[in-house]
């Protein structure tokens, strides 16, 4: 039997992640809060970002090139490499790098709930 008293916080819920075959260039320049122009410049710099075009020519990125991309920003605009220092560390190990940007990005959400949860412990007082 539980007893739920005023100090009980419940753990934040977690959505379910959507699974998109394809995001549209606004998508990804959503998710990333960068200009389109700059997604296009990082296709013409980084071989491995290869988008799909629709039969209106409209680029569609998949989750591999979301994948890529998320590693790029953290690269270009988190740490402050520059767009050859990103090629280099991306080309010596891109499977480390993206193990290492999903634990960043994980560290990020417990961080805000940790925030979160602090607020609310303040308020409460």
């Amino acid at each position: 039997m539980f007893i739920f008293t005023a100090n009980f916080y419940p753990m934040p819920y977690k959505k379910p992640e959507i699974k998109k075959l394809y995001y549209s260039l606004k998508e990804v320049t959503e998710m990333f809060d960068v200009n389109a122009s700059l997604l296009r410049f990082w296709e013409s710099k980084f071989e491995v970002l290869q988008p799909k075009r629709s039969t209106k020519n409209r680029r569609m990125y998949s989750d591999e090139d979301v994948k890529n991309l998320r590693i790029i920003h953290h690269l270009v605009k988190e740490r402050g490499f520059t767009l050859q220092g990103a090629k280099e560390k991306m080309s010596d190990n891109p499977a480390d790098m993206a193990n290492k940007v999903d634990i960043i990005n994980s560290l990020e959400e417990v961080k805000g709930f940790l925030l979160q949860l602090k607020a609310q412990l303040k308020s409460n007082e």
